[in-house]
């Protein structure tokens, strides 16, 4: 008998610890700003009501959980970063929109059973370590009969492509599964088709709008987390390398000859809890 070596399973505690710092690197909010629309989508899709108490998870600076409050519903606004919420506090107060923020980890969430009419996240919770947990909490905090909302990068979008390319330079941690999972029916259908009455899952195009495909890379390694901390952990010919492909596949996603205007295609998921 051979015997092989079964890899060991990834340490889940301490890829979560990595994320967070790394999502906490740059300035997500230059970016997330540019994806309000998203959210304003997602709350017609979820036809949020007034009054209703409304949880958004992973909510970096705010977009899903402004676009509840305007609609009059009562929102708590969570993530692990402390500096977003502190972003999402300064746009609503801008707005005066009441909303209470809460720093809260996506996988252990901080309420009880059934507390929340509708639970939404706008590509966050997609990207926790622990997939499996992160939608048994959003599930479990979300009353019988209520409402799931999420928009999350498909595989075969820009971003799910960004990241594709990213890590053919940087190979993400072993044993854990990609975030575009979320982005597919399929991965819906496991983590959340035993406890939901009905998923349905449309596909939509949010449109990224740069001057150029070389200005879209020198802000986003500075300002994004995740590709801030990818070229940091490679050396100059490897950044330039990287760089380069960046560049290349903004290049061909754009749909504009001179500017980068690039459709970048994502899930908008409403799941009506049993």
């Amino acid at each position: 008998m051979t015997l092989v070596d079964t890899p060991a399973a990834p340490d889940l505690v301490a890829v979560k610890q990595r994320q967070q710092a790394t999502w906490a690197a740059g300035d997500y909010a230059i970016v997330g700003t540019t994806l309000q629309i998203v959210g304003e989508s997602l709350a017609e899709a979820m036809d949020l009501l007034p009054g209703e108490r409304v949880l958004d998870v992973a909510a970096g600076n705010g977009n899903a959980s402004l676009a509840a409050a305007r609609r009059f519903c009562d929102v708590v606004s969570t993530d692990y970063v402390g500096a977003w919420l502190k972003n999402g506090m300064k746009r609503a107060e801008a707005e005066r929109l009441a909303i209470a923020f809460r720093e809260a980890d996506a996988e252990d969430l901080p309420f009880e059973d059934g507390s929340f009419a509708a639970v939404m996240s706008t590509f966050g919770v997609m990207f926790t370590a622990n997939q499996e947990m992160a939608a048994s909490e959003l599930i479990r905090v979300c009353r019988n009969g209520g409402r799931i909302g999420l928009a999350n990068w498909t595989p075969s979008g820009f971003v799910g492509q960004v990241f594709k390319t990213i890590g053919r330079h940087v190979p993400p941690p072993q044993g854990v599964s990609s975030p575009a999972l979320w982005g597919t029916q399929e991965r819906l259908d496991e983590l959340f088709g035993a406890d939901a009455a009905e998923i349905v899952a449309t596909k939509r195009q949010f449109v990224f709008r740069y001057r150029s495909a070389s200005d879209w890379v020198e802000l986003w390694r500075r300002i994004y987390g995740p590709m801030n901390k990818a070229f940091q952990a490679l050396s100059e010919q490897e950044a330039d390398a990287l760089d380069a492909d960046l560049t290349a596949l903004a290049e061909q996603s754009s749909v504009h000859p001179d500017k980068m205007i690039v459709p970048s295609e994502y899930l908008e998921v409403v799941i009506r809890r049993r």
